[in-house]
C-alpha cells in the first residue's frame, strides 16, 4: 500500500469535487442515463453479495456511493501528482460494480471531467479486491464528512468472498460456473426441441 495522503486534504478535496459534480449542468442527465442503464449492471458477484439485493431500491444508494468513491479517487489522483496506483483505492465489490456502471456513461463523464478539470481514475489492471473495514479508503471517506458508510454496501472483502462462495454453489446448481463467466446451457438444443413458431 502506498503512503497515505493527509486524510483532511483528501476528504476536503473529494467533498469539493462531489459538490461540483452535483452542481454541473449535466448532473441530471448523468443520473437519469445511469438509472436507465440499470438492466446492464447485473453481475453474478459484487451486487448480488448484498443481502436481499433489489436493483430497484439499491440502485440509487449505490450510485451515491460510487460517486463518493470516484470523488475520493479523483482527489487522491490530484493530490498525489497523478499517481494511478495511489488513486486505485480499495473498494468493496458492490461499490466497485457501480463504479463500472457509472463510468459506462463515458461521454457525460468526460464532459464533466473536462469542465471541472478533474480526472476520475479507474484501471481494472490496478484493482485489488481486498477491501477491509478501517483501511485508508474509510479514513478518507470519513474525512470527506459524508457520515457513516452504509455497511449494506461497504462489505469487507472476507464477507463478500464468503457470500460469493455461497452464490457460486447456488449458480452451479443451474449450470452456471466461474462466477457467471461460463455455463453449460445448450440453447440450440433447448430451443430446437420447441416449435419455431412459438419462439
Amino acid at each position: 500500500m502506498h503512503n497515505a495522503l493527509d486524510p483532511a486534504a483528501v476528504g476536503a478535496r473529494a467533498a469539493e469535487i462531489l459538490t461540483q459534480v452535483r452542481s454541473h449542468h449535466l448532473w441530471e442527465r448523468f443520473t437519469t442515463s445511469s438509472m436507465k442503464y440499470s438492466p446492464c449492471w447485473a453481475t453474478y458477484t459484487g451486487m448480488p453479495s448484498i443481502s436481499k439485493f433489489d436493483l430497484d431500491t439499491d440502485g440509487q444508494p449505490l450510485l451515491v456511493e460510487a460517486m463518493r468513491a470516484l470523488a475520493l479517487k479523483a482527489a487522491v489522483f490530484e493530490l498525489s501528482g497523478g499517481d494511478e496506483k495511489a488513486a486505485e483505492l480499495l473498494l468493496p465489490l458492490p461499490v466497485d460494480d457501480m463504479v463500472h456502471a457509472v463510468l459506462a456513461q463515458h461521454t457525460v463523464m468526460s464532459w464533466i471531467e473536462r469542465d471541472l478539470g478533474v480526472l476520475f481514475p479507474h484501471d481494472t489492471d490496478l484493482e485489488d479486491f481486498s477491501y477491509t473495514r478501517g483501511c485508508v479508503t474509510d479514513i478518507y471517506y470519513a474525512a470527506a464528512g459524508w457520515g457513516q458508510q452504509p455497511l449494506r454496501y461497504w462489505l469487507d472483502s472476507h464477507e463478500v468472498n464468503r457470500r460469493i462462495a455461497h452464490l457460486n454453489q447456488l449458480y452451479g446448481s443451474v449450470g452456471i460456473a466461474a462466477g457467471g463467466r461460463s455455463h453449460d446451457i445448450d440453447f440450440d438444443a433447448l430451443f430446437a426441441e420447441r416449435d419455431p413458431a412459438s419462439i
